[in-house]
């Protein structure tokens, strides 16, 4: 876990905190199995990453991270650290829309007669 967050997550948490994007509560530095989420909503089950120039290097890494988080039941997003320096309005809509469009409950997780 980072003490010390960029300018960019810092942004970014400036408007994810205190449920300012559609009621929905996230928390920073999230540990999720053997990963630090930069920011969650455990309730949507949605991460949300903000990548600086070191992982330029490292997108087979993130893959199999991403991979292993949409296994646990985790939607993950990514944004550079400039799209939300620059255009923070289209980061946080870009969020809105991850947390409207949520995933279909599994068939088998209904109950009979509610279809």
């Amino acid at each position: 876990m980072r003490l010390n967050p960029t300018d960019a997550e810092r942004r970014l948490w400036r408007a994810l905190s205190r449920r300012q994007i559609t009621g929905v509560r996230f928390n920073r530095q999230v540990p999720i199995g053997p990963y630090i989420a930069d920011f969650a909503a455990r309730s949507e089950r949605l991460i949300v990453e903000v990548d600086g120039g070191q992982h330029n290097g490292r997108a087979a890494y993130d893959d199999a991270r991403t991979r292993h988080l949409e296994k646990q039941g985790w939607r993950v997003i990514r944004f550079w650290n400039n799209d939300v320096l620059g255009n923070l309005e289209g980061v946080v809509a870009t969020i809105e829309r991850a947390l409207a469009e949520k995933p279909s409950p599994s068939p088998s997780r209904l109950r009979e007669g509610s279809l």
